[in-house]
């Protein structure tokens, strides 16, 4: 189980984008993940005709690394750390260190 997952808001700590926030695209093997609307590049792309990709710049989403973001936190509204804990019947959750509450019921 992880820490942050698809579909979390999360909060950017660290980096040019410090203090937006955003929702998880794609949690990445190595340790980063793909949030909406930041970290992004301007790339330069050749077109290909036969796979109907038209040229010129666009702009792209770049993974961050997971230790840079921190999970929103509703009742504070700020980013805050997780931690996991069992219910009375054994199923594991997340839940957030500084309030005690539970991230998914």
């Amino acid at each position: 189980m992880q820490k942050i997952r698809k579909g979390d808001d999360v909060i950017i700590r660290i980096g040019k984008d410090k203090g937006k926030s955003g929702r998880v695209i794609k949690v990445l093997k190595d340790d980063k993940v793909l949030v909406e609307g930041i970290n992004q590049v301007k790339k330069n792309q050749k077109p290909n005709p036969n796979a109907g990709i038209s040229g010129g710049i666009i702009v792209k989403d770049m993974p961050i690394n997971i230790s840079n973001i921190g999970l929103y936190n509703p009742v504070t509204k700020k980013a805050d750390r997780v931690g996991f804990r069992f219910l009375e019947d054994g199923k594991k959750v997340r839940y957030f260190k500084s309030t005690n509450e539970v991230v998914d019921a």
